[in-house]
């Protein structure tokens, strides 16, 4: 509706400079500035960029490397490098949280300029149309052009990351120990109230609103007992922001102040879940009140 949490080296990064090739004289150099974790600075210079997918790291990290099937959560810029605008096209620093790159789904250059990086790392990448969107780009990007990424790698959640906790209960729901918790439903009417208990309290910094979270979690219709989704069981960590609208009312009401490291339990009518449309293509009627279990496994 998520990861273990590896710790920032926050490091002042020195300039980066990167060869971009032009005609009649000396390569002028693209440079790149400022603190880890901050909105970086750069200058670009008036050539336009060589050939190749070109990748450096100003800044090595100490921390895990990246792999396939992590969330790397990361700040970033990117621009189109044509000599001449170089305008910005996407940034984490406008949304004002940090981003969840999904390490094996990213575009080729990307994936080939982060996969192994490690934690409290800066990459920048030149990355040429055909290791980018190709022939067929997205709004703002036209065919043909160049980009050029600056990352800074906060954070990487593995595929199976957890919290792990005891079994609880909460509203005669049954919830199963261990690394991936099972839900069992009671066949009895679902509670009117929204309700939600911490069955085990993290030691991290509490997840406030605006801010991304990284979670693992199961999703039950209480009718039946159905789980709809989970993704213990479907690919990995989910990251979402806190108080914006991008998770139901009942995650924003349930993981608002709790300790990351924490895992969470609540049961959901359809006020704080999906409201009288409910989600078809999942099954959920307007009408059914929904369970969760949440691991919180970090908060930026």
């Amino acid at each position: 509706m998520a990861r273990r949490a590896v710790a920032v080296v926050a490091v002042v990064v020195a300039g980066v400079l990167l060869a971009a090739g032009c005609t009649g004289g000396a390569a002028e150099e693209l440079k790149v500035g400022g603190a880890f974790g901050a909105r970086p600075t750069i200058v670009f210079p008036a050539a336009k960029p060589g050939a190749g997918l070109r990748v450096d790291e100003p800044t090595k990290g100490g921390g895990e490397p990246l792999a396939a099937g992590d969330v790397a959560i990361v700040q970033y810029t990117a621009h189109v490098w044509d000599g001449a605008a170089n305008r910005l096209v996407d940034s984490s620093f406008t949304r004002g949280t940090p981003a969840a790159f999904p390490v094996g789904e990213l575009l080729p250059g990307l994936e080939r300029a982060l996969r192994g990086r490690r934690v409290g790392s800066r990459v920048t990448a030149a990355i040429p149309p055909e290791y980018a969107f190709g022939a067929a780009p997205p709004r703002g990007v036209r065919a043909g052009e160049e980009l050029f990424y600056v990352v800074d790698i906060l954070g990487a959640h593995h595929r199976d990351a957890t919290v792990g906790a005891g079994a609880g209960t909460l509203a005669g729901v049954r919830i199963g120990g261990g690394p991936r918790p099972s839900l069992t439903v009671p066949r009895s009417a679902p509670p009117q109230e929204f309700t939600a208990g911490v069955l085990s309290r993290g030691d991290g910094p509490p997840a406030q609103a605006g801010q991304l979270v990284v979670t693992q979690y199961a999703g039950a219709v209480w009718r039946g007992g159905r789980v709809f989704d989970a993704t213990w069981a479907g690919g990995g960590p989910k990251a979402f922001k806190l108080g914006d609208g991008g998770v139901i009312k009942g995650w924003d009401k349930a993981l608002t102040g709790v300790p990351a490291g924490s895992r969470v339990a609540m049961v959901v009518p359809p006020a704080y879940g999906y409201g009288p449309a409910g989600r078809p293509e999942w099954g959920i009627e307007g009408s059914d009140t929904l369970v969760f279990v949440v691991d919180l496994l970090a908060a930026y």
